[in-house]
């Protein structure tokens, strides 16, 4: 058998996101086929790897170069030359690019490099910013590939990063969608217990500002009807969300469990899956809604109209503002069979178009023929 291939993975963050699923899904699935190098900007960010199966061979990368800081002819070079003992390289996100550019300045015997871009951070949430525009055209011409999972992000990378079409390349976010045809844990998620009628609202998103948390708890205050909110998730703005609800007087209503991995075991828990973000692209959360048969009610960042099903497209509202918000998850509250039809179309768009064989195959064939290796991937 040929030697595993070895790759290098250059993350912003590996706490368990969007992102870092996808990422260790595809670990997870070239098995020994590859053996991983993992770093992360933000050294103690790791708890994705909680995720990686066993058996599969990866390490926490010690005292690599660092990946972010001032422009640095010397920093880039540290950088190039700790890539150049892999076969292949690959970089996520604003926090990672720094990578991209080491090798557009260094490009000597750097290996094939693709570079993935997921979306943005709330400081560039409502635009990009032009200085770090400028800095990704001049990057991302070293990649051999960029990956973007969707339809915004592409235009973004055609048009404003003046990349060409042909490197640019658009895979959809998939899932284990059978996984989500199971009945839910009832004690997978710690302190919660349905109450009677009530009508459970949940998310799945780490507690950080971009999210909004704080506007889906106001939506949720003015809510008519017996309800509970569940956000499960973990970051910074965990006390400002608290601190909303107690402001709506919904304190009572509102479960915080934390970070659950596994999000097929509780998902569908939840009557409503509801998003609030300032900036999303193809969020896998929702993916994973659609897959519990759950619908959707959600501002109208990234590509959701495209991925929800027809029918559940009057409940994407209008950004900024609860009250739309509000209005989408009141509507479905009050008819258990609208949330039934518009569950079961989410159901069966996720199977059709998200599952992840689709998704594992695509990126296998893009880093096998940037490396000009058929087959290095493939399982025996």
């Amino acid at each position: 058998m040929a030697a595993p291939v070895n790759i290098l993975h250059l993350h912003s963050t590996f706490d368990l996101g969007g992102k870092e699923a996808r990422a260790v899904r595809l670990m997870n699935a070239f098995g020994d086929r590859a053996r991983h190098t993992i770093v992360s900007s933000v050294p103690d960010a790791l708890s994705a790897r909680n995720s990686i199966a066993p058996g599969i061979r990866y390490e926490i990368a010690q005292n690599p170069p660092p990946m972010t800081g001032r422009p640095s002819v010397a920093r880039y070079e540290a950088i190039a030359r700790y890539m150049r003992r892999f076969d292949l390289v690959l970089t996520y996100n604003w926090g990672a690019v720094d990578g991209v550019m080491a090798r557009r300045v260094f490009a000597r015997d750097v290996p094939p490099l693709v570079h993935h871009e997921d979306g943005f951070n709330a400081d560039e949430a409502g635009g990009l910013k032009v200085q770090r525009n400028m800095y990704r055209r001049m990057a991302l011409g070293a990649a051999d590939a960029l990956v973007v999972p969707s339809q915004v992000l592409e235009d973004i990378a055609c048009r404003v990063w003046k990349q060409p079409p042909g490197r640019v390349h658009r895979i959809a976010n998939g899932i284990d969608t059978a996984a989500y045809a199971a009945r839910p844990d009832p004690k997978a998620i710690p302190g919660f217990v349905r109450q009677g009628k009530e009508i459970v609202i949940g998310t799945l998103a780490g507690l950080r500002e971009v999210k909004d948390l704080p506007t889906l708890v106001r939506a949720a205050g003015g809510l008519a009807g017996k309800f509970r909110l569940v956000i499960v998730g973990e970051g910074p703005e965990r006390d400002r969300i608290a601190q909303a609800a107690a402001a709506m007087g919904i304190a009572d209503k509102l479960v915080m469990p934390g970070f659950l991995d596994r999000p097929h075991r509780f998902m569908g828990s939840f009557d409503i899956f509801a998003l609030s973000s300032q900036s999303e692209q193809f969020p896998i959360s929702v993916v994973e809604a659609m897959a519990a048969g759950l619908p959707v009610a959600s501002t109208p960042v990234g590509d959701l109209r495209q991925m929800l099903s027809v029918e559940n497209q009057p409940f994407i509202g209008e950004y900024p503002g609860e009250v739309r918000l509000r209005d989408a998850i009141q509507s479905l509250m009050g008819d258990p069979d609208l949330r039934a039809r518009v569950g079961a179309a989410n159901r069966a768009k996720a199977r059709s178009d998200y599952d992840e064989k689709g998704m594992l195959v695509r990126y296998r064939a893009l880093y096998e023929a940037v490396m000009g290796r058929p087959g290095a991937l493939s399982q025996s």
